[in-house]
């Protein structure tokens, strides 16, 4: 998931190093993915838990085809699909429990006895209410900011960035040449 996000917001060689990590992982992913929603739904799934379960294995499969094709702005979609089900799978699948207990059952962790007192609920009710349109603005915010691609060309020399070679970008990081050659002109974008 990391991966493609990273593919997804930059360009030039982060970009296909980015896609071809996604690449290589994901593969390996999918089995690893598989065999915990396997395990979730044999070990503490029902009838309810079984489409959620499923939806989150295709939804990878799709978005590790989709990286595997360039396609990462959809790959990140059926990613994040895929968090999001195998999280909704996982709860459903052990409610009301949200912790159980390997060695006693009576040591299990339950939503009844996991919740706060009223007060600290209503509290916390209050500073979300005040909190979580400011947190969605800022976040809003970052995205319309944040929103281009990012490659090397978008970073200025005077950041620190190594100039790259077309023969230094096969070979590995360049060294930093200093001054020479640098200019502290920010691209157009």
């Amino acid at each position: 998931h990391g991966a493609v996000f990273l593919a997804l917001r930059t360009s030039g060689e982060v970009r296909e190093r980015a896609l071809g990590l996604a690449c290589k992982i994901g593969p390996a992913a999918v089995p690893v993915a598989g065999g915990f929603l396997v395990w979730t739904q044999l070990a503490h799934g029902d009838g309810w838990t079984l489409g959620p379960a499923v939806l989150a294995a295709l939804a990878l499969v799709a978005g590790v085809w989709l990286a595997s094709v360039g396609r990462e702005g959809w790959a990140f979609v059926c990613t994040a699909a895929t968090i999001k089900l195998a999280v909704i799978t996982l709860l459903v699948s052990l409610y009301p429990n949200v912790l159980p207990s390997t060695t006693d059952p009576a040591g299990t962790l339950t939503t009844v006895n996991a919740a706060s007192t009223p007060y600290t609920l209503t509290i916390m009710t209050w500073v979300a209410v005040i909190f979580t349109p400011i947190v969605l603005a800022y976040q809003t915010w970052s995205y319309w900011v944040f929103r281009a691609r990012i490659g090397r060309a978008d970073i200025p020399s005077w950041a620190g960035l190594p100039a790259r070679t077309k023969s230094a970008a096969r070979s590995g990081p360049a060294a930093p040449t200093g001054a020479a050659g640098a200019t502290d002109e920010v691209p157009a974008r």
